[in-house]
């Protein structure tokens, strides 16, 4: 494994803590700054805006070399996890998430591009799931650790380790990266050109709705395990660590078989197997060891057609590589969001209809993966 797609991986790593660990010191923050639950969930939602306002602004970066541009979105990444460490009230610590959240889409955007270009011949995806292994591991190892952190000491030493961490990204990134050929110039208006044509537009709206399906019914995993398949409280840091486990996996077998395939044909076999998976929690879940191998199967797919979407993207944007890049993270995050929402307010029917809430989300996902794949399978 080449060093370069480590040190890229190491960044998506500090990203992925940083995103996901809100959820499991949520308790901690609020507790900490004298504000409700419900409110502290803004945290959220600011890092997720920031990714959003992050991606597009990439653009007016386009004309610098790829190297650098990777060092100073670590760098942001660094400034605003360590302002999260440091924040003294519920303001300060929304703006340092705004600003944590700014190089999310647009690292992934600019590590992809860099990835594939560093890949040997015909290897393109995989580099490009290597360079996403590093957010799946952080499920598994490094959210866990988080959370024990903001349990033992205090929420605040979880986002200074994500600001020590940058430190290591930049020395690596410095170090093992070398000096990639940028993207043409195509102009700022150019940059936008892709979004023309469908092709772009189809994978970024099966991201949206595939992982907002998938987000209906994993924003509420605890309850559902706990109160529907009967495991115990203690059980549930295993079980989140179980299905970190599914995500390095699927990330990791997902692209090596785009290599041998096509990212096409993989993300349109893996979305259609999610819509199954969902709807077998619905029906399944009362049976803990089947709820928690589905959960497994679940979450290898959610990044299983992970890599194959950033491929893609990169591929139909031609002249606009990094926008459509980044966008696709803003379409994973939008996702995010509106699973959240909808698996909210499906719950009143009881913590398993989340799942089923999801499946026809996930169904347009693969409708529009199977356009696309029909559609431009000779090309991409």
């Amino acid at each position: 494994m080449k060093k370069s797609l480590i040190a890229l991986a190491f960044g998506t790593l500090g990203l992925g803590i940083a995103e996901f660990v809100m959820m499991g010191i949520l308790p901690d923050v609020a507790k900490d700054l004298g504000i409700s639950i419900p409110v502290a969930g803004h945290f959220i939602s600011a890092y997720a805006l920031g990714v959003c306002v992050g991606a597009p602004v990439l653009i007016l970066a386009r004309k610098h070399p790829l190297k650098h541009i990777l060092l100073v979105l670590v760098t942001l990444m660094m400034i605003g996890n360590t302002c999260a460490a440091l924040a003294p009230n519920y303001w300060v610590l929304l703006l340092a998430r705004f600003i944590s959240g700014l190089p999310h889409g647009a690292y992934f955007g600019v590590a992809s591009i860099v990835a594939e270009k560093l890949a040997d011949k015909g290897k393109g995806s995989e580099a490009v799931s290597i360079m996403i292994a590093g957010m799946t591991i952080a499920n598994l190892f490094g959210v866990p650790l988080g959370t024990s952190l903001s349990n033992s000491i205090s929420w605040r030493v979880t986002f200074l380790l994500v600001g020590c961490w940058g430190v290591i990204i930049l020395y690596y990134i410095w170090r093992w990266v070398p000096h990639v050929e940028g993207l043409k110039d195509t102009g700022f208006k150019g940059q936008f050109q892709f979004l023309k044509t469908p092709a772009p537009w189809l994978i970024l709206g099966a991201t949206a709705l595939g992982n907002g399906g998938v987000f209906c019914w994993y924003s509420y995993i605890n309850p559902l395990l706990t109160e529907v398949s009967g495991f115990t409280a203690e059980s549930i840091t295993a079980l989140m660590v179980l299905a970190g486990f599914g995500m390095v996996v699927g990330n990791l077998v997902s692209g090596r078989l785009s290599d041998r395939y096509t990212p096409g044909k993989v993300g349109t076999i893996v979305q259609a197997m999610i819509c199954i998976v969902l709807l077998l929690i619905f029906f399944l879940s009362p049976y803990p060891w089947l709820s928690a191998l589905l959960m497994c199967l679940c979450t290898a797919g959610l990044f299983a057609v992970s890599s194959p979407e950033q491929v893609l993207i990169i591929r139909v944007a031609k002249g606009g590589e990094m926008l459509g890049a980044a966008c696709v993270q803003v379409a994973f995050n939008l996702g995010n969001a509106i699973g959240a929402y909808v698996g909210g307010l499906a719950i009143s029917g009881g913590y398993r209809y989340p799942a089923l809430a999801g499946v026809p989300f996930a169904m347009v996902g693969f409708i529009l993966f199977l356009i696309f794949y029909k559609k431009y399978q000779a090309k991409y």
